[in-house]
């Protein structure tokens, strides 16, 4: 009998930063692109406000919370109670019933009678919410005040089947959504008319990118109506502009284009592998050895029998054996220049998997080869 324990391979990863001549070509600086005011900022005080609420779906097929969800119990006995029927909580059953939160965005200017997506998450051990009804939920705010309401049938995007031990589920089939199923209440007390001075929130904050967008918003006016405050602000006094109506003031900004700088980042995901970059991210001179080294464990086991009337007892031996191998470090040189697409393709081509290729990167930023912004997410 052979039992076979992998320690899965795990590889030596060596970085060396060389002065080596150029390989592919000199740095090409970034273009600015034209992009609208719009895309770039938000209106301080226009924003989206989230809502809540506690609420039940019904109809499901025994795909609900169990017995032992008290809370679950207590609600289902409760709104029972409220249409006129009186059950013990303890007696309630609630497998075709889930407890759940509702969560939706309320938009800025949203006015009673607006449509809401919702969407709505299980709180309990429900197995799915597929084919369930959302029951009418009233949603709050943050002050505690009702905003919206919801009900409807709930979407979701994947399931959950099997029986007698067996199971496969797709997604996450205890969250969905119940489009369009909310409907606003209440009005936000919000008089936008009123903001004096308008403040323009750059959404990625940056000193240049400010600067053009006040002197874009004052090459339109003819004078000067805006000044940008720090990297992350422009102040717009809306009275100088000559325009009364403030919101078509906002439209005239919002539709201006100012050239921006990209800014170079490259995004890393260890949890998943993922790994996005932009075109612009640029590599320094730098020379990367990459080397595997893998251990494999396997125990055999064979039976000692002792001799006949010997008071030797039977026992199971085992055999541990350990093979050990290395391969010839890999080399891959990198110019001055060079694009992160080009680095992973030679990572690539060297037989490097995606978490080696997110170590590689980190490895590359920390020697000061990346000319980018590393974010690990």
């Amino acid at each position: 009998m052979k039992t076979a324990f992998v320690a899965g391979p795990f590889r030596v990863l060596m970085f060396a930063l060389m002065l080596v001549p150029a390989l592919s070509g000199a740095l090409v600086a970034n273009e600015p692109v034209a992009v609208k005011i719009r895309d770039l900022t938000s209106v301080e005080g226009v924003r989206e406000n989230p809502l809540i609420g506690y609420g039940m779906v019904v109809g499901l097929t025994r795909t609900g919370d169990s017995q032992q969800t008290v809370f679950t119990t207590q609600t289902l006995a409760n709104i029972m109670q409220r249409m006129g029927a009186q059950i013990p909580p303890l007696t309630a059953r609630v497998a075709n019933v889930a407890a759940v939160f509702v969560t939706a965005s309320l938009p800025a200017f949203a006015r009673p009678g607006t449509q809401l997506d919702v969407t709505v998450s299980s709180i309990g051990d429900a197995k799915s919410l597929e084919g369930g009804l959302l029951l009418l939920t009233p949603l709050y705010g943050a002050d505690g005040q009702v905003y919206a309401a919801a009900q409807g049938p709930v979407a979701v995007g994947g399931y959950a089947v099997g029986g007698a031990g067996a199971t496969k589920q797709l997604n996450h089939p205890t969250m969905g959504r119940v489009p369009s199923g909310g409907r606003v209440e209440r009005t936000l007390a919000f008089d936008f008319n009123r903001l004096a001075p308008v403040w323009l929130l750059l959404r990625e904050p940056d000193f240049s990118t400010a600067g053009e967008i006040s002197d874009a918003i004052n090459r339109e006016f003819g004078h000067a109506v805006a000044s940008a405050r720090d990297g992350g602000r422009v102040e717009v006094d809306a009275t100088a502009t000559g325009v009364e109506n403030l919101t078509a003031i906002l439209a005239k900004i919002e539709n201006l284009t100012v050239p921006v700088q990209r800014r170079a980042r490259v995004v890393l995901n260890e949890r998943t592998g993922t790994i996005v970059m932009g075109k612009d991210v640029r590599l320094g001179a730098v020379s990367i050895l990459h080397g595997g080294f893998s251990v494999q464990i396997s125990t055999e086991y064979s039976v000692s029998q002792p001799p006949p009337l010997s008071p030797g007892k039977t026992e199971v031996v085992g055999e541990a054996e350990v093979k050990t191998k290395e391969s010839p470090a890999k080399r891959l040189e990198i110019g001055e220049g060079a694009s992160i697409d080009q680095l992973v393709s030679g990572l690539q081509t060297m037989g490097a998997t995606a978490r080696d290729v997110i170590s590689i990167i980190q490895a590359i930023k920390a020697a000061g080869a990346l000319d980018a912004d590393l974010e690990v997410i």
